[in-house]
């Protein structure tokens, strides 16, 4: 029997990675393909690994017994801990990770931020305010984004750092809103105690699945919201490099804020209804998005979330401008 090479190793180790991205995170795959081979097999093993800790919270197991779970994301700090050490790993999406971590040289603390959000999960059923969800969203989802601007590379990476945790907030925003009635019902409400409070929004709605005149108010605000975290991540991909990174950026951005619409279309029910982009709807997406491909201006007259001002205050003065 021939002996595998290192090489076809190697490859049969990110193949890996790359068909679990493809059963697990179709927007991702359907937008990946726009970046070099060496970037996209990169992002696979990233992906894998952060799939990985999501899935080790969100399993039926760890609903009923979140203690398990919790020593499951213990072990994980310490296979990290032994990538980053410079170890032997023996699992073929490891390997591909610890390659990954390496070439680009991407900072341990990003995954340990994202092991810490998911765990999260386990320890808090809500949120008090924006500001606690706001911290979740950065552990989740804008760790994400900082790890993959580090394998897209940029000209100012300070700069594409700072909107890839906007893009981040955003897309980690949009699932909440998607998955409002689905995580409801396996015992986590991400939406604010403060803000809900103020809509008059009340949990026997959300369990009951009944869209109410005041979830549907409490919705727009939170499309809005959202919103306002896209446009601004917007201006960061201009400064990503431009050989298929900055197209693969603004088109996850763009489909994941076309789920809002989606959203809206289903007159704000995200409590029995399930919000998706069609993939034709992504394709058309995808060839708005290559025809535009010009540099990204920062936007302006963008009032900056006020996390001093209450849900109540930012209700009352909307109005023909936007102000959160």
């Amino acid at each position: 029997m021939r002996t595998m090479t290192q090489t076809e190793a190697v490859r049969k180790d990110f193949a890996e990675c790359q068909a679990y991205t493809r059963s697990f995170a179709r927007t991702f795959y359907f937008a990946s393909h726009v970046l070099p081979r060496e970037k996209r097999m990169a992002a696979y093993a990233l992906y894998a690994f952060c799939r990985y800790a999501d899935e080790i919270v969100d399993s039926p197991e760890a609903v009923a017994d979140p203690s398990s779970a919790l020593r499951d994301l213990g072990l994980l700090r310490d296979r990290l801990s032994a990538v980053y050490s410079g170890a032997n790993v023996r699992t073929p999406k490891m390997r591909a990770f610890q390659a990954t971590v390496r070439q680009y040289r991407i900072p341990e603390e990003y995954f340990l931020d994202l092991i810490r959000g998911v765990e999260m999960d386990l320890m808090k059923r809500s949120y008090r305010s924006f500001a606690e969800l706001e911290e979740y969203c950065y552990c989740v989802a804008s760790t994400v984004g900082l790890i993959m601007t580090k394998v897209f590379g940029a000209t100012r990476e300070d700069a594409a750092l700072e909107h890839a945790i906007e893009l981040g907030k955003a897309m980690q925003l949009t699932n909440i809103l998607r998955d409002i009635g689905e995580d409801y019902h396996r015992g986590r409400l991400y939406l604010p105690a403060d803000e809900l409070k103020a809509f008059g929004v009340r949990e026997e709605d959300l369990w009951r699945g009944t869209v109410t005149p005041e979830f549907e108010e409490m919705m727009k605000f939170q499309v809005r919201r959202a919103r306002v975290f896209y446009t601004r991540a917007e201006a960061g991909i201009s400064q990503l490099t431009d050989d298929g990174s900055r197209f693969c950026v603004k088109l996850m951005g763009r489909t994941y804020a076309e789920i809002l619409s989606a959203i809206e279309a289903n007159n704000y029910d995200t409590l029995s209804r399930r919000a998706y982009v069609p993939f034709s709807r992504k394709l058309r997406i995808a060839v708005k998005a290559y025809v535009e491909r010009t540099p990204t201006v920062e936007p302006r007259n963008i009032h900056p979330l006020d996390r001093s001002t209450s849900a109540v205050t930012r209700r009352q003065t909307e109005g023909s401008t936007y102000v959160l």
